[in-house]
Parts: structure tokens; C-alpha cells; sequence
């Protein structure tokens, strides 16, 4: 399914250039993955959180920790469901840290796209933070899209 040539950190640090690390591949048309999306953007976030888990307990580094930011979205939203707003923005926190150090398309997924996203919900659930009702308030979860 993959093999190792290299590890994320010579790919970050610029020493090892992108298109020499093959690793494992991930096909979000079926499956698991394809699973979880869909659930996903149907706003079933626990069992897309679920569904993606079956993967990520198996994927090697760097592919686990891509899969636990974006497993971190979807608890995110999860707990916002539940209105729980603290909960929402430390998960959406971790999430960033991990996903932001991914290149563009890494894991088939427009990471990018997720990145910004994530920040925006963030700058949202920070600057109402004072201000909405938690019945009332309102974000767009953000766009994981394959790319």
C-alpha cells in the first residue's frame, strides 16, 4: 500500500524535495475514508470520526498524524454539536497544529483548503466568543475535499 523513502520532517525542512516521498496511499472513492467523507459532509461527524479511526489505528507515520488532524475536525464539530464551544476550539487548535505542517495535497486531501477553513472557524468562534447565544451561533465546518 506504501513504502517509506523518506520522513515529513526532510520533506518540511526543504532537504528532500516533494515528489521523491512515496507513501501510503490513501483512496477517498471507497472504503473507510470514502465512508467517513460522506458522513462527514452529511454533518454525521461522530461516525465519519468512527469511520476514519478503522485507518488512522493502522496508517504509519506521517499518514497517522495527517489522519488524526483531520479525525480532530471531526470531533470538533462533534462537541459543537453538542454545544460545547471550549471543546470545539481546542480540538479545532490541535487539528491546525497537525495539519498545518502537511504540504498541499498531501494525503489526497486539499489540506490548504482544510487549514484556512479551520482558521476561519477559529477567528469566528473567538471573536463571538462574548457576543452569540450558544443556541444560536453558528459555523460552516470546513471543506475537507479530495485535491
Amino acid at each position: 500500500m506504501y513504502t517509506r523513502l523518506a520522513s515529513l520532517a526532510a520533506l518540511q525542512s526543504g532537504t528532500m524535495l516533494a515528489g521523491a516521498l512515496t507513501v501510503m496511499t490513501f483512496d477517498w472513492t471507497e472504503g473507510a475514508l470514502a465512508e467517513g467523507l460522506r458522513l462527514y459532509d452529511a454533518g454525521e461527524f461522530f461516525t465519519a470520526h468512527e469511520a476514519w479511526e478503522s485507518v488512522w489505528l493502522n496508517a504509519p507515520e506521517p499518514e497517522k498524524t495527517f489522519l488524526q488532524g483531520l479525525i480532530q475536525v471531526t470531533a470538533a464539530f462533534h462537541h459543537f454539536q453538542g454545544n460545547n464551544r471550549l471543546g470545539t476550539v481546542l480540538l479545532l487548535q490541535a487539528a491546525l497544529r497537525r495539519l498545518d505542517r502537511y504540504p498541499p495535497g498531501f494525503g489526497g486531501i486539499a489540506v490548504a483548503l482544510v487549514c484556512q477553513d479551520v482558521r476561519d472557524c477559529l477567528r469566528k468562534l473567538e471573536a463571538d466568543e462574548l457576543e452569540a447565544d450558544e443556541t444560536d451561533f453558528q459555523i460552516v465546518s470546513p471543506r475537507i475535499r479530495p485535491g
